[in-house]
């Protein structure tokens, strides 16, 4: 399996390192003032151009709703940023077909659309004006940049961000990756087909896809897995005989892995966080369920869900080919990466030394000074175990 999506994965960290890099996200805070039709498109838009790392997108969001984004819009912005990025749907579609590529992005629409009906109706405003009360923080100016966007995408500098931003995310990414596959290989061979047909009912039509559309995401919840290493999980499942809305809820389910419900619990209080997360389960079961009718209406759902998996062998052929042309790739990234401070690094970005994802210091989600030094985070968790072990992440750097 990562010998089939190794290429894909390159390419989608690369282009969202790109995007990220150039792209201010100072300039999303400034639009997503209320949840109105053109500010959740805005979100949507910008959650797709922004890192998939989940921890990362809960981060943000919280950020942006501490700065003044409205609540639904911000949530909007989490769930594009993990659901409708383009790493997601290429790995999907090798792994288990175009279908779900597809059915990626139209999944994400409804629930999108669920969640501007639903978040302003079933979470109390008062409990997220208590919320944003206790999130508020004094607004940090920082400097204008003095380089425009044109010039910037021709600079070393702004090459050299990107490629900051991609091995940041990759970094970042590493564990959910490893342990996706490793899930994933486990539970293609050693788990029988018996014991998935007992876990998901089937033969019995909407009463099946309902009850494999709810299981689906609290596998999600204590899998532990979380962005795109997800995705071979699902493809797992897929070969165990999960429904098809079954597969799409557990994949939008990366956002209530257990860590991230723990997170909420900080970000936003107890009480708010336990309706956010049973919220976010209602909305994926019910974006997986309708989108597997709407993929049954117009008979595209693939046939033979017991079968294996789509994948590659090892040889002279265009995985192989597309594998090595993303080695080369990854290796620009990595010299460009390495050799950064020869380009007059951009003063714009910070190394989270935690996790090792680059942050926009104008925007870091958690900031801590040190010996007179300033640090910056990805979230506050990466700030405090910084904290905790300070001399042995300054070892490192």
């Amino acid at each position: 399996m990562f010998f089939d999506t190794f290429w894909a994965l390159v390419l989608g960290f690369t282009l969202s390192g790109c995007v990220q890099a150039f792209v201010s996200r100072k300039q999303m805070k400034d639009v997503l003032g209320d949840h109105g039709i053109a500010s959740v498109g805005r979100a949507s838009f910008f959650g797709m151009v922004s890192s998939s790392c989940s921890y990362a997108a809960s981060a943000l969001a919280k950020s942006l709703f501490s700065k003044g984004a409205d609540f639904t819009t911000s949530m909007i912005f989490m769930f594009a940023s993990t659901n409708l990025v383009i790493e997601l749907g290429l790995v999907l579609w090798i792994l288990i077909g175009w279908q779900f590529a597809l059915a990626e992005f139209v999944g994400g629409a409804i629930m999108i659309s669920l969640l501007k009906l639903l978040v302003p109706r079933l979470i109390p405003s008062a409990l997220i004006a208590s919320s944003r009360k206790k999130l508020e923080e004094p607004e940090v100016m920082s400097m204008p940049s003095s380089e425009e966007p044109g010039a910037k995408f021709k600079s070393r500098r702004g090459w050299s961000d990107a490629a900051g931003y991609t091995i940041g995310d990759f970094t970042m990414l590493r564990s959910e990756l490893i342990i996706g596959f490793i899930v994933a290989g486990l539970a293609s061979t050693i788990i029988s087909v018996e014991i998935w047909q007992k876990l998901f009912i089937s033969g019995h039509g909407f009463w099946s896809a309902l009850e494999n559309a709810i299981i689906g995401p609290f596998l999600a919840f204590i899998s532990f897995v979380c962005s795109v290493g997800n995705v071979p999980l699902a493809a797992a499942l897929w070969q165990g005989g999960i429904t098809f809305g079954g597969v799409i809820a557990f994949i939008f389910a990366d956002l209530i892995a257990f860590p991230l419900v723990m997170i909420y619990i900080k970000y936003y209080g107890r009480a708010l966080a336990i309706r956010l997360t049973f919220l976010f389960w209602f909305v994926m079961s019910l974006s997986g369920l309708i989108t597997e009718g709407i993929f049954q209406l117009f008979s595209l759902i693939p046939a033979g869900s017991m079968g294996k998996m789509s994948t590659t062998h090892l040889g002279i052929n265009a995985t192989t080919v597309l594998n090595g042309l993303s080695i080369f790739v990854l290796m620009v990234v990595f010299w460009l990466y390495k050799t950064r401070n020869r380009g007059g690094m951009s003063t714009e970005f910070a190394k989270d030394l935690v996790c090792g994802m680059q942050v926009r210091i104008s925007d870091a989600p958690a900031q801590t000074e040190f010996d007179g030094v300033m640090y910056y985070f990805c979230m506050p968790g990466c700030q405090e175990e910084f904290l905790k072990n300070t001399s042995k992440y300054l070892s490192k750097h």
